[in-house]
This record gives structure tokens, sequence and C-alpha cells, in this order.
């Protein structure tokens, strides 16, 4: 209980200041739980980014869960889960009843401001990041190619393909030593477990379709809506967006601007951005009372999450411990820092840094964070008061 207490309180703190999208999440997430917890190193952290990536779904919210696991088990798990997402999906929900009144938010000067915070966050995990995992010339090699790659072919087929390159080039060129890696705990990840989580997966994205046209039911057709759009789709966050306007937008759900007027405020808030079903289910109005619609299209949304990293994070940690994955897990590790660094120029740093101002507000930031060690929440407050001063003058 003492654990699963830890992971609550470090993910809520988290779901509260880490804004500016996934990747940013990632250098929130690495500066919480490996910098300042210890609760893993370096390389395992970046074995469960990789693995994050390869999985359907939002890729922070996968890796909070992953880390929750490890370290407090299965109610670890979702207490990462939850206390991350519900500080961001109350707000929405609020937002869907008109009880905020923020308005669009898209070009505040507040929210450029956590935009730039970003570039600094971003940087700074790059930093640490790469003295770790690519510390000679090999590594350093397949992370500036895959960099490269990235920015001349981006979208998630290109980073699939990158991880996995890497994977091949530190089998064919690294070498590892014959020590083995911890494991998780039985208890944490047993393969009897983790094929029931795979076969649940499967079964309820084929059994939900049918229930939903069999049965009239606007409850079952959320769940079957929303379970598939966290199934099926790669690279979360901004991802999501097409098919979900797919799914509650033709069938007048909501409407258009309805929907526009939810992703501008799904922008203004910390946490992770498929939060964003909690607006629509609340929204939508096929569930009474509302806000029990858009707790119903959370849990469908993120549900296939669950699934699929209990599933698979049992045999990921059993095959760490062999001396040919942990090669290849090398390059992979190297090929993560080259995704991130090209993350941090697209979309990290082209949508945040417009000007000389914020160039210096990206620098004032990365100082406080890496050489002053002030908290992640002050500078992130610091840094939406400059933007809004800068947007006010």
């Amino acid at each position: 209980m003492r654990r699963i207490s830890e992971v609550l309180l470090t993910a809520g703190w988290l779901g509260l200041t880490s804004f500016g999208g996934p990747v940013a999440h990632i250098g929130y997430f690495r500066e919480a739980y490996v910098v300042r917890k210890r609760w893993l190193d370096e390389e395992t952290f970046a074995g469960l980014v990789a693995l994050c990536q390869f999985l359907p779904g939002p890729v922070s919210s996968q890796l909070g869960i992953a880390i929750g696991i490890r370290r407090a088990g299965l109610l670890g798990g979702f207490a990462a889960w939850f206390a991350f997402t519900l500080p961001s999906a109350a707000a929405l929900i609020l937002f869907s009843y008109g009880v905020q009144s923020l308005g669009d938010q898209t070009d505040a000067g507040w929210l450029h401001g956590l935009k730039v915070v970003a570039v600094a966050v971003v940087a700074l995990a790059l930093w640490g990041m790469a003295r770790t995992l690519a510390p000679d010339k090999p590594r350093i090699t397949i992370a500036a190619v895959a960099a490269i790659a990235l920015l001349a072919a981006p979208g998630i087929a290109a980073q699939l393909a990158v991880i996995a390159g890497g994977g091949l080039l530190g089998l064919a060129l690294l070498r590892a030593d014959d020590s083995s890696p911890a494991q998780v705990d039985a208890q944490r990840g047993t393969p009897w477990l983790a094929v029931v989580a795979l076969l649940a997966f499967v079964a309820l994205l084929v059994a939900l379709p049918v229930a939903a046209r069999v049965v009239d039911s606007g409850a079952l057709a959320v769940a079957d809506s929303f379970y598939r759009a966290g199934s099926l789709v790669f690279g979360g966050g901004h991802v999501v967006l097409p098919l979900l306007e797919a799914e509650v937008v033709p069938p007048d759900w909501v409407t258009k601007d309805e929907f526009i007027a939810g992703y501008g405020a799904a922008q203004a808030v910390p946490g992770p951005l498929f939060t964003f079903a909690g607006y629509l289910g609340a929204a939508m109005e096929v569930v009474a009372p509302r806000w029990l619609g858009g707790l119903l299209a959370l849990g469908a949304i993120f549900l296939p999450s669950f699934f699929l990293v209990v599933g698979v994070l049992p045999f990921w940690e059993r095959l760490r411990g062999v001396v040919r994955v942990r090669r290849a897990l090398m390059g992979v590790n190297a090929a993560v820092v080259g995704l991130l660094l090209a993350a941090l120029y697209d979309p990290v740093w082209t949508s945040a840094v417009r000007a000389p101002e914020d160039f210096a507000l990206a620098v004032g930031a990365f100082a406080l964070l890496a050489f002053w060690r002030v908290p992640p929440w002050a500078v992130v407050a610091l840094a939406a008061g400059a933007g809004a001063l800068l947007a006010a003058f």
C-alpha cells in the first residue's frame, strides 16, 4: 500500500504539471521516475519507451502504467493511470457542461509559454538519456541516423521502422555484458495473466461491434467506438483525432464546432490528450447522466492500453535477460535517443519557438531545470506567466 500511495501521489503531480503533449510527458516522467525517485534506470526507461511506441494507444499513459506495474503491481499500474489522467479528464468533462469559460485558447500567451517550456523539458531529457544510452561512437551514430531518418520521413510507420532498425544494428554491431537485469516479481507480471489480458483485448475488439449492432444501446455504441479508437491508433496523441471525429461527428453525437471547441480545451490542460474522450462522452448526451457518458468513453478508450501493457510487459521483462536481446535493446535505446531528438525539433521546437524571445524563454527554462534544479512545476508556472507577459507586450 505504501508503494501504491507513492505511485498515486507522484503520478497525480505529473497529471497536474505535465503540459506539452506525449513527447514532453516522457521528459517529465524521466525526471520524476528515473532522476528523482530512482524507480528504474535509464536503460529500462528507454526500453519501456520503445515498447510503448510499438503498441497502439497513448504512449505516455502506457509508459506510466508500465512504470506503475513495475513499482507496485497491477494496482500500481491502475494508480499511475488514474492519477495522471484524473486532472485533465475532470477539467474536460466540466468543460463539456459549460462550467469553464476559457473559450478558444489556441493562441493564448500562457499556453504558448507552456509549449516553450516543453522545449526545455524535452531537451533536458534528451541530454540525460544521450549520455547514458548513446555514450560511444556506434550508438551516437545510430541515434543520429535515426533522427535524420525521422526528420526526412515523419510518421508512426517511420518511427517503428527506425526502432526496429536500431535493434538490428545493435544486434549486429554492439556488445553487451553477460549480467542479467533485475526482473519484476512474478506476481506483477505472469505469463498466464498476460495471455488472459491479450485474449480479452482481442475478444472485446471483436465482440463490441457485434453487440452494438445486435443490442440497441447507446452505452454499447459509445463503448464500441471509443474502445476501437484506443485499440487501432498507433502514435497516440493527435493521431487519434481523425478517428474520433469519424466516430462521433457523422452520427450527430456532437457537431463539428463542438468537436473543435473540445479539442481547443484539450490543448489547455495537462496530461494525456486521450482524455479528450471524456469531453466527447459527456458532450454527446448519448448516456445519462452526461458525466457517466464521459467516464464510459474514458474507460473504453484507455482499456486497450491496460490489456496490452499487462499482456506484453512480462514477456518483455524476461526477454531483457537474454544477451542477444540486450544487444538489440542497446541499439533500440540509441534509436529512442534519435527519436527524441527528431521530436525535439518537430513538433516541439517548430510549434513553440517562433521568435527570439521564445528562444530566450526556452534557454532560461532549461537553465532553471538543468543547473538550478528548480522543480518542474515551478518552471511550468513561470513559463506560463512569461508567455502571458510576452503576449501582452
